[in-house]
């Protein structure tokens, strides 16, 4: 199966897809953690992506789209995907079904996660992660044994620059501008189902296999 999780910052994407890839064999392709791996390495892609990311803007759609383009040609998604954060604009969405024609490969479902942006806002702006392993906690939700250490390493817990609350709201508004036309484009082709994704992620998830068929 062939899937694409859309929704705001904060929506629960990764969370979401993550758990696919354990449970169901879907191979997880997160433009985020793959650019943010790129800024930790400092390539020349990390830097031009970080002076974008920090102030809450789009990369650029021809950086991002050969990113993609790479991953799927790798043999772990030939037995299926869930794309995280990709596509973002319509010029995105159409270079992607162009890929994935070349594959013979379309989209099977484009699942809509919705939540109240205040409750992204919570979310995100409460997100710690380990400067070292790259683990995740959040302050009230999920807290580490001790302030500001993680427990798998020992390394130091910092917000990122993308988590603080005045960034947020400003990926917030780009993604109303810049992603919410994708909802029109996959409903007219009969492939969007919109999910509420505010509660519990095990209800979430549940809601998201059944709506999807898994």
């Amino acid at each position: 199966m062939r899937l694409i999780l859309l929704g705001p910052p904060g929506s629960g994407k990764g969370t979401q897809a993550a758990r696919l890839e354990a449970e169901c064999g879907l191979c997880h392709v997160s433009t985020g953690d793959i650019l943010r791996q790129a800024v930790a390495d400092g390539t020349s892609l990390g830097r031009a992506a970080k002076a974008r990311m920090d102030k809450g803007q789009l990369v650029p759609d021809e950086v991002v789209v050969g990113i993609v383009e790479e991953k799927l040609q790798r043999p772990e998604c030939r037995k299926g995907f869930v794309l995280d954060g990709f596509p973002r604009t319509t010029g995105q969405a159409d270079a992607l079904g162009a890929i994935l024609r070349d594959f013979s490969a379309p989209i099977d479902r484009v699942v809509a996660l919705q939540v109240d942006e205040e409750v992204v806002v919570a979310r995100l702006s409460g997100r710690r992660t380990c400067e070292e392993c790259q683990a995740m906690y959040h302050v009230r939700l999920s807290p580490p044994q001790a302030p500001d250490v993680c427990d798998r390493c020992g390394g130091r817990l910092a917000q990122r620059d993308d988590d603080r609350e005045e960034v947020i709201r400003r990926r917030l508004a780009v993604y109303e501008e810049s992603t919410r036309p994708l909802l029109d484009y996959y409903a007219a082709g009969g492939k969007l189902v919109r999910l509420p994704a505010g509660g519990p992620p095990d209800e979430v998830h549940a809601a998201l296999k059944a709506a999807v068929g898994l």
